[in-house]
C-alpha cells in the first residue's frame, strides 16, 4: 500500500532516487530505481550523503568495482564495503557511480574526489549491517534497504 514503510519509495517509480534516516549510531538507507544495477548505485550515493556533500565537487579519478555474481542481497553488501574499505584505505568519495550488469557479475565505474577535497557533514560509516538488509523486485522496479553503522 502506498504510504506504508515498507514501500522503499515504491509509489515513485517514474524515476530513481534514495533516502537516509539517522538512528543513534547508525543510518539507515533507502534507494530504488527501475533496475538492479541502478538501484545498487542509489545505495552508494545515499550513503555518500550519509557523512558528505559532494555537489560540486569534479572528480579527481576514477575507479572501478568488479563483484562477482552472488545474492543480491551480498552484492549490495559487497558494493557498499568495497566503497567503505576505498574510503578508509586510500581517502576516495565516489562523486559520480554507474553501474552495469556484466558477465558473470556486476561492473561498477566509480569518479572519486579526495575525502580532503569534499566537505565532511557527519560521521563516517565504518561497516555494514546484514540485520535487515535486503534488495529485491517489485511491481515498479527494485528497492533496496540497508543499514550502515557510522
Amino acid at each position: 500500500m502506498v504510504g506504508d514503510t515498507g514501500d522503499y519509495g515504491q509509489a515513485r517509480r517514474a524515476e530513481s532516487g534514495h533516502r537516509a534516516v539517522a538512528q543513534e549510531d547508525e543510518v539507515r538507507i533507502e534507494a530504488w530505481a527501475a533496475s538492479r544495477e541502478n538501484c545498487l548505485a542509489e545505495a552508494v550515493v545515499a550513503m555518500v550523503e550519509c557523512f558528505a556533500d559532494v555537489s560540486g565537487v569534479r572528480p579527481t579519478g576514477a575507479g572501478r568495482i568488479r563483484l562477482y555474481e552472488a545474492s543480491d542481497d551480498d552484492l549490495l553488501a559487497c558494493l557498499l564495503d568495497e566503497v567503505l574499505y576505498r574510503l578508509q584505505e586510500d581517502g576516495q568519495v565516489p562523486v559520480d557511480v554507474e553501474a552495469d550488469e556484466a558477465a558473470g557479475g556486476l561492473d561498477v565505474r566509480l569518479a572519486v574526489a579526495r575525502l580532503d577535497d569534499v566537505r565532511v557533514t557527519g560521521p563516517v560509516p565504518t561497516a555494514v549491517a546484514w540485520e535487515e538488509l535486503r534488495i529485491g523486485p517489485g511491481p515498479y522496479g527494485w528497492s533496496c534497504a540497508v543499514t550502515v553503522d557510522g
